[in-house]
């Protein structure tokens, strides 16, 4: 995937705050996010992007990059991290300054810009921006815990698997029944050693296709099971893991244990929009209410995507990516009531 280069410069700063100015000022470096970078460019504004993540791409990058995607226009099908690829690689056409790993609190608004503080690994940081344009999806989620893997995140048990060249040779071992689950079996059973699904139920969450796909593919399933213990090998490295199978019939348990130097928890997140419900705009169940032109209840705040609620919505990427433009030209305008709300074509 291609790696945007932050930016280290900045336009001004105060004793204890870097503060960065630019025209838009983008909530969420997901594909709309990405999009609506590219787009802020052609319009000829300036954008930075804010994201907790430490990369681009939002829920692609974290929990299905290997995934295919089959309803992006133009594509017949497209890898998740291909597609955060050639977003990105378009975006930086127009240069956006990225700021990964941080997260946004405070948005004050003193009638000429917004100013948005941060939290970052380097401390607070703050932006100001003529207009914010929120596309953090579903916002910031947090996946659900492993019981028996508490410990051994960062040393064999992972949530997501950016990288599957990472696990390529080693037993790998998913816990979950949902979509993510069986992406994940699938993506790596070409490459690891060995791939075995458990899960606690003989039902899942999970589309009955892409199950099916899972049993044609020789993938073990173990069901009615429950991870009792992660257990590391001589040099304290992830080596096994302990299951509790419960017989449907007789309720009898039985233990069992697979070999494993890699775990991965796919049991869902939680998710929440975090500061941005305090920040006046009209929130209902993590969804912000626009109009037509995909602007809030407070007056230069716009949102897009997935995050951004009116009837008739549909959560697509493609749908994100059209309001992505609808909100950047609605900016435009309202930055510079002179210009056109149409921009003209860019094959023009």
């Amino acid at each position: 995937m291609a790696e945007p280069t932050e930016t280290t410069e900045t336009n001004r700063t105060t004793d204890a705050t870097r503060t960065t100015e630019v025209d838009v000022l983008i909530v969420g470096a997901g594909p709309t996010g990405l999009f609506a970078a590219y787009y802020a460019g052609f319009r000829g504004l300036s954008s930075a992007i804010v994201d907790s993540l430490p990369e681009t791409g939002g829920q692609i990058t974290a929990m299905y990059p290997e995934k295919m995607i089959y309803d992006v226009a133009g594509f017949p099908g497209v890898r998740g991290r291909d597609l955060v690829k050639g977003l990105v690689e378009q975006a930086n056409q127009w240069d956006p300054q990225y700021l990964l790993g941080r997260k946004a609190h405070g948005l004050d608004d003193d009638g000429e810009q917004l100013t948005m503080t941060l939290d970052g690994e380097s401390g607070e940081e703050a932006v100001r921006a003529k207009a914010v344009l929120i596309t953090a999806g579903i916002g910031e989620f947090t996946p659900r815990p492993l019981p028996a893997g508490d410990g051994w995140l960062g040393n064999g048990m992972v949530h997501f698997v950016p990288a599957l060249d990472e696990h390529a040779g080693k037993d790998v071992v998913v816990v979950g029944g949902g979509d993510s689950a069986f992406d994940w079996v699938l993506a790596l059973h070409p490459v690891a050693r060995s791939v075995t699904l458990v899960h606690r139920s003989a039902k899942f969450r999970a589309v009955e296709s892409i199950i099916q796909e899972a049993r044609e593919a020789g993938i073990r399933i173990i069901t009615d099971a429950e991870v009792a213990e992660l257990r590391g090998g001589a040099d304290g490295a992830l080596a096994e893991v302990s299951l509790e199978i419960k017989d449907r019939d007789t309720k009898e348990v039985r233990p069992e244990v697979l070999p494993a130097q890699t775990v991965v928890a796919a049991l869902g997140f939680t998710a929440d929009l975090g500061p941005i419900e305090s920040w006046g705009l009209e929130v209902h169940k993590r969804s912000i209410t626009v109009d037509s032109t995909m602007a809030t209840a407070r007056s230069r705040i716009y949102a897009a995507g997935d995050v951004a609620a009116y009837p008739g919505k549909v959560k697509l990427i493609a749908t994100g990516f059209g309001e992505a433009a609808t909100a950047v030209n609605n900016i435009a305008v309202e930055l510079d009531p002179s210009a056109h709300l149409f921009p003209g074509h860019s094959s023009g």
